[in-house]
């Protein structure tokens, strides 16, 4: 059996879980989500915590498994929790800034890049280099941090670019006379 999809999923205080064929709706302190799973799984709520058992050993239905038990995890982490992405920005004269709740950007353009967020997503500049994107969504989190690292991309000769904090940017070496 698989060893993630067998692990129960903790419910804590605050978060009500909303089971219904084919659909998962989590509600806690900081938000509601929200994701339609697959219906042959079977999801049960029992004292505290949620299960998710499989119909047969098929191939199909071992892959969606851990997926299904990861995707509940995920949404009841998000409502109690929250996720956030923190990206750097190297070069010079490079800069972010917040424009009410939008983004912009500085990154050598002729214009600044102004990025708009999306429902449940929010942008924090603690200085000039650095982004955080917050929310309550795991995967919009990481989808909108992406659109911003795709703003301008590392380049390897340089470093100058978008990149995620911790990020490595394997290095090239110029042209040589």
């Amino acid at each position: 059996m698989s060893r993630i999809g067998k692990q129960p999923i903790e419910l804590p205080s605050g978060v009500n879980v909303a089971i219904s064929p084919g659909r998962v709706q989590v509600n806690g302190p900081l938000g509601e989500l929200s994701q339609a799973v697959p219906q042959r799984m079977k999801i049960e709520q029992e004292d505290g915590a949620i299960t998710v058992t499989r119909p047969t050993e098929r191939g199909d239905d071992r892959a969606l498994h851990g997926l299904t038990r990861t995707l509940i995890a995920n949404m009841v982490e998000g409502v109690t929790k929250g996720f956030e992405k923190r990206l750097e920005i190297q070069g010079v004269g490079y800069r972010a800034a917040l424009r009410g709740a939008s983004l912009e950007l500085n990154v050598g353009y002729s214009h600044p890049v102004v990025i708009e967020p999306r429902a449940g997503i929010s942008f924090e500049v603690p200085v000039p280099t650095q982004i955080v994107v917050k929310g309550v969504d795991k995967q919009m989190v990481g989808q909108t941090a992406a659109e911003i690292r795709a703003v301008r991309k590392p380049e390897p000769y340089k470093g100058k670019g978008i990149r995620y904090e911790g990020e490595y940017v394997r290095r090239k070496v110029g042209k040589r006379a």
